[in-house]
């Protein structure tokens, strides 16, 4: 009965937005052919990834678009959700655009199709820390060296004229808690925040931002979590893909324009325990900017950065060439203007 309910509500509030349009019930989405399949696995982090608001109430409306089997995958919890795709574990994931971009330069065979937010991370300090400069000399909390905390943090450190190895020293920490935990205790200075970590600490005034991507610049101006999905996938399905895309987009538009619809959703199945903090993170976020930012500008600014860096060895325009496909996403941003 509760399933029965929670659907009944997402329905009502995506009825509030226009049920017709919303569920791509349109005349353009109905001339187009079936999808080549009806299933797609999609990832999932138990307990977390507030951030993935807007891939987790896709669901409903993957089903709208012909789909019979949707589902969402944990993977192995012990490495990144890039490992996942790679694996063949999903058809899809969500990660961090230095994230793809080191995917695509390791050879995996993935199709970056387009930006999904803007603004999930938060640079946090303990009094001796006021700006990125301040880091030099000082200790940064990151779970790993590979990690996009670390990565991120080293592309800010450079991009102001750090040496992100001689400036700055790394402490290696294992999970979140002890991230936590370690900061309150003095063990590091400063280390990189995401949703639900910069939304536990800032009611207990624990810290302060030095930087924000939702409001910094050049950060602000750039997609930090994107969509990607397997080549196989793509080449194989584009009707599909094109489907589940249009999904995650209205999803997206809902998270911006009903975040209390669906922060309950999120919690009432099973994505995430917190209301409050589901909330929170999608005020904080921008799930909007899919509409008007450039991907391919936000995807070529990260590998610019990796490659001033030394992370990757190929040029930002090999990265485009071999690892994104963006002719869906300009398709979808005329049918689903705003």
């Amino acid at each position: 009965m509760q399933s029965i309910q929670n659907r009944r509500s997402f329905l009502a509030g995506a009825a509030a937005v226009g049920a017709a349009g919303f569920f791509g019930t349109t005349t353009r989405a109905w001339a187009e052919p079936p999808p080549e399949t009806t299933s797609v696995r999609l990832p999932r982090w138990i307990g977390g990834a507030y951030c993935w608001a807007g891939l987790y109430t896709a669901g409903e409306l993957l089903r709208a678009e012909g789909f019979t089997d949707v589902r969402y995958v944990q993977g192995d919890p012990k490495v990144d959700q890039s490992v996942w795709i790679a694996r063949g574990e999903t058809d899809f994931s969500v990660n961090y655009a230095p994230v793809h971009v080191a995917s695509i330069e390791a050879g995996i065979p993935i199709k970056v199709l387009g930006g999904l937010h803007s603004g999930c991370l938060e640079l946090i300090a303990n009094d001796n820390v006021h700006s990125i400069t301040d880091l030099r000399g000082k200790r940064v909390g990151v779970f790993d060296l590979e990690t996009a905390g670390y990565v991120f943090v080293a592309l800010m450190a450079r991009y102001v004229g750090l040496d992100p190895v001689q400036d700055i020293e790394w402490v290696i920490v294992p999970n979140d808690e002890t991230m936590t935990n370690s900061f309150v205790e003095g063990k590091f200075d400063a280390f990189l925040g995401q949703p639900p970590v910069v939304q536990v600490l800032r009611p207990r005034k624990i810290g302060h931002t030095i930087l924000n991507s939702t409001i910094d610049p050049p950060w602000s101006q750039h997609f930090c979590c994107m969509i990607s999905a397997t080549e196989d996938y793509v080449t194989g399905y584009p009707v599909a893909t094109k489907r589940v895309l249009r999904a995650i987009f209205k999803s997206a538009d809902l998270c911006a324009s009903d975040p209390k619809l669906v922060a309950r959703q999120v919690v009432d199945r099973g994505f995430v325990p917190s209301y409050e903090i589901a909330l929170q993170t999608l005020n904080d976020i921008h799930y909007d900017r899919w509409h008007d930012y450039d991907a391919e500008a936000s995807l070529l600014f990260y590998a610019l950065r990796m490659q001033e860096t030394g992370m990757i060895k190929s040029s930002p325009k090999e990265i485009i060439a071999n690892g994104t496909d963006w002719r869906l996403l300009n398709e979808l941003k005329h049918e689903l203007k705003r």
